[in-house]
């Protein structure tokens, strides 16, 4: 028994914030910006605008790609560090929303990390043969969190959804192999209080980013049995370019081989890397039976990786 990608979706709201517009706000530049963190703008939801609003869109679009009905979903995953309430989940608003029937549904949290601890909890579910059908959901309203007067942050995020729909294979799985960790004593370096604002220490957590996702896709791959020339495309989390740009150095990956949509919408936390996955697919830049690595590495600090037979 396996599981397989069966629907892919994303969503990301209308309104553009570039960064010409936050340079009337704070005390930066387009040049700055764009140098240091590879963004020219973010998508910004309006005020009223939940998490499980943005989860809609994408996961009606990843079911009905899986050719199924929201009433087959088994279980609902959404990563998200911004949800709609403390409780209920918003995998229950999620859920009713979709006209879902009785689906286990749950939040994690594991911060830009989350969504491939989402594919990895969900692999579990359909491997153990608990679900046939499991939706895998990052959704992000990071700028109900964001101190919008520190220029250092604020430049960073944006809002976005994206959704994986996984189901139940007679064939062999798509997930080949997951590696995942934490180290909570660094948690100072990128936290946010219970009503309070996101902070970030970002020389540190630099430099953890980059250490760690280099650790963890190299494990990966030894486990799936493959090697980095087998790769057809790398799809990490979108923090920033300089990150990115310094892994697939570590890696000895060449840029080409490597997924950049962060000049789009930032840094969309849990949400970055199945909106990555679609934008890939859409374009071409990956097709079924192709190896894909995902790295992802975020506030906990937690971080890790996935190899995929797309």
């Amino acid at each position: 028994m396996g599981s397989k990608i069966t629907g892919l979706g994303m969503y990301i709201p209308e309104r553009v914030l570039t960064n010409f517009d936050l340079e009337k706000i704070l005390d930066t530049s387009d040049e700055w910006i764009t140098t240091r963190t590879g963004i020219k703008e973010r998508h910004i939801a309006d005020e009223w605008v939940k998490a499980s609003d943005l989860a809609l869109h994408s996961s009606k679009e990843a079911i009905e790609m899986a050719g199924i009905s929201p009433k087959d979903i088994d279980v609902i995953l959404v990563a998200t560090s911004t949800p709609d309430m403390i409780f209920p989940s918003t995998a229950c608003f999620l859920s009713d929303k979709l006209g879902c029937k009785n689906p286990m549904a749950f939040d994690f949290s594991a911060a830009c990390s989350g969504f491939i601890y989402g594919l990895t909890i969900a692999d579990s579910f359909i491997k153990s043969g608990k679900a046939n059908h499991v939706l895998v959901v990052g959704s992000e309203v990071f700028s109900k969190i964001i101190d919008w007067s520190d220029r250092t942050t604020a430049v960073l995020f944006g809002d976005g959804a994206g959704s994986v729909v996984l189901s139940k294979s007679d064939d062999s799985s798509d997930i080949l192999s997951t590696v995942m960790k934490s180290e909570g004593s660094h948690w100072q370096l990128l936290h946010c209080q219970v009503g309070e604002k996101l902070r970030m220490q970002g020389r540190e957590t630099f430099k953890h980013a980059i250490k760690s996702m280099e650790q963890a896709c190299n494990k990966a791959l030894a486990k799936a049995g493959l090697t980095k020339n087998d790769i057809k495309l790398v799809i990490p989390h979108q923090a920033n370019v300089r990150i990115i740009d310094a892994l697939a150095e570590k890696l000895e990956i060449p840029k080409e081989k490597v997924y950049v949509n962060i000049h789009k919408y930032g840094n969309t936390s849990a949400a970055s890397i199945p909106i990555a996955m679609y934008e890939a697919y859409k374009e071409g830049r990956i097709n079924r039976g192709d190896y894909i690595l995902l790295t992802a590495f975020g506030g906990g600090l937690t971080w890790g990786a996935v190899v995929i037979r797309f």
